[in-house]
């Protein structure tokens, strides 16, 4: 493992003069230049106008409403496509839509996106229009069926596009080649947030909302939803990103939330009003997931759209069962991936740069994950695969810093066109289909376009830290300092520091975890400490009487005392 500390950039500071200088560095190091992009107030949010096809998108939907046409939305089986769905549902719904409708694909009968298949299942609710949400970009024949049965169709979504765009009556998505919209980071649920308060705005053109004597929707209200899927789908913390994020926090942090958030966020024992935008990503958004993982989204969208707290409470405990029995199939599909990996490496065979990984018994809603777990193992980019039906894989990518996935397959399938059956994603994670018959050939290739793309020091794993602290900074105030600077997420990391300590007491608690009280040498301070899931077969060591330690700041709350801890994310013997 290599430590590196993030380096700042040499650019115009103009950041708040009273800030501390610890905070002041972390927040050059990501790039951050100005106080601006760090004001998360809702005028600051980017403009809708360059949104590519937006008022196309807006007048349709509000002709949809306004002659009282129903509208059915395409979702997708993600927590990004669940929290996409159940905006859409609520925004259309207190905008006076009639009866709008959901469906989900169920990914082990129609796979992802709008297909031909389940424009057949759609067919059979009559929609006059159809909108997809984080889905559509790549439905090319599924946008044609859906036409040729006469519907409308408004293909929102944020994935990247291919050589050809489907033929529907509006796109929008900020990576539409013809689209100026400044972030390209939006998640799905961002764009369809977008297209809502278009929405609005256009009903009011139209004296909507009067005339109907209908109240006008406030968007802050479903920003609870928007901050959920954001994270969840793990897209860029941008600064955009982060006002929707961190606005969607407060709701929640106030209790103004879906009472199905606020029902996950209890089965995961999280306090709302301490919520930070981890909890989100670690806490919510699995359990959202397991749904589609392994049963039916349907069950997700429901909590989410539940108006009451003990409806809310039955989806929220389904869906931690759901989560409950991933985590079992998981560390079963994880163990025989390890166990692949061992024997490779017992042979003395040089690991591949592209990594495979494949079972005929391995569950496909969970290949996502294992794939991330075995790229963060190896540190390449892996395919996780499993078998969904007669000579047919569904693959799940994950990749390193550097690689882009969905690029690497665009190649892969130029290259080797009879491989790819399909795919699609973004630059860290994608998705594909392959022939079970070309599962050989496929890892031979993908292991070739890697190897051309990657250098030695990519395959290397790092961690990347803001530094030393300095004593005064091992303080109460300033970790809380560091949580309320946030939201923290993708691209825009969570500080975490490093530095050497003097062990003076380590035991396991919890069966996996390290417990410490180290001392900072420089100023004797004596800290709490702890690291989660380590490997027993190196800690506690007695001989060690200093580690480095790369962590993160933690207040720790016991029995009514906030003392500091550190959550130590790496540590070795120094």
């Amino acid at each position: 493992m290599r430590i590196e500390r993030r380096s700042i950039p040499a650019i115009t500071e103009d950041l708040p003069a009273e800030m501390p200088s610890s905070l002041r560095r972390i927040f050059m190091a990501r790039g951050v230049s100005s106080g601006l992009e760090l004001d998360y107030r809702l005028p600051n949010l980017l403009r809708p106008d360059s949104l590519f096809d937006l008022t196309t998108a807006a007048k349709i939907l509000a002709d949809a409403i306004v002659t009282g046409q129903k509208i059915l939305i395409v979702g997708d089986f993600d927590a990004d496509g669940a929290t996409s769905t159940s905006l859409g549902i609520l925004a259309l719904e207190a905008m006076g839509a009639i009866a709008p409708e959901y469906l989900v694909p169920n990914r082990f009968e129609f796979g992802y996106g709008l297909t031909p298949e389940i424009v057949q299942v759609a067919k059979q609710s009559s929609p006059n229009v159809l909108v997809t949400v984080d889905n559509g970009i790549a439905s090319i024949d599924g946008v044609q069926a859906a036409k040729a049965y006469g519907m409308k169709v408004v293909v929102t979504d944020h994935h990247l596009p291919g050589d050809t765009l489907p033929n529907a009556d509006a796109i929008v998505n900020p990576n539409h080649p013809n689209c100026g919209f400044p972030s390209k980071n939006l998640a799905g649920v961002g764009v369809i947030f977008y297209v809502m308060s278009a929405l609005r705005a256009e009903l009011n053109r139209r004296n909507w909302f009067a005339d109907q004597h209908i109240p006008e929707p406030k968007m802050a209200d479903y920003l609870d939803l928007v901050a959920l899927g954001t994270v969840a789908d793990v897209v860029p913390l941008d600064a955009n990103n982060r006002i929707l994020v961190q606005q969607g926090i407060k709701r929640i942090q106030a209790g103004l939330a879906r009472p199905g958030i606020l029902a996950l966020l209890e089965v995961g024992r999280r306090d709302y009003t301490q919520l930070k935008a981890s909890d989100l990503g670690f806490v919510v958004g699995p359990r959202l997931n397991a749904a589609g993982r392994l049963d039916d989204m349907s069950v997700g969208i429901e909590c989410l759209l539940a108006t009451h707290s003990h409806q809310a409470r039955q989806y929220a405990q389904q869906l931690d069962q759901f989560n409950r029995e991933r985590k079992a199939i998981e560390s079963d599909m994880k163990e025989q991936a390890e166990l692949v990996l061992e024997s490779l490496l017992d042979e003395e065979q040089e690991m591949p740069n592209g990594m495979c990984f494949y079972d005929a018994d391995w569950h496909q809603g969970v290949i996502g994950i294992l794939a991330s777990r075995m790229k963060d193992k190896c540190h390449r980019p892996v395919i996780a695969f499993a078998r969904v039906g007669e000579d047919e894989l569904k693959g799940s990518a994950r990749s390193i810093p550097g690689v882009h996935i969905r690029d690497a397959l665009d190649l892969l399938a130029k290259r080797y066109p009879q491989l790819l059956s399909k795919f699609g994603g973004h630059a860290m994670a994608a998705g594909m289909s392959i022939k079970e018959s070309h599962y050989e050939a496929f890892q031979l290739a993908f292991d070739t376009i890697i190897t051309e793309w990657v250098t030695p020091e990519q395959l290397e794993a790092t961690l990347l830290t803001d530094g030393a602290l300095s004593a005064e900074d091992f303080s109460l105030s300033f970790a809380e300092l560091v949580r309320l600077s946030g939201p923290w997420g993708q691209m825009f990391p969570e500080p975490c520091f490093d530095g050497v300590f003097d062990i003076l007491q380590q035991r396991i608690v919890g069966e996996k975890h390290l417990k410490l009280m180290v001392r900072e040498p420089s100023s004797g301070l004596l800290l709490d400490a702890i690291s989660f899931f380590v490997d027993l077969s190196q800690w506690p060591n007695e001989q060690a009487t200093q580690a480095r330690l790369v962590y993160k700041l933690d207040v720790n709350e016991f029995r009514g005392q906030r003392n500091l801890q550190l959550l130590v994310d790496y540590l070795e013997p120094a």
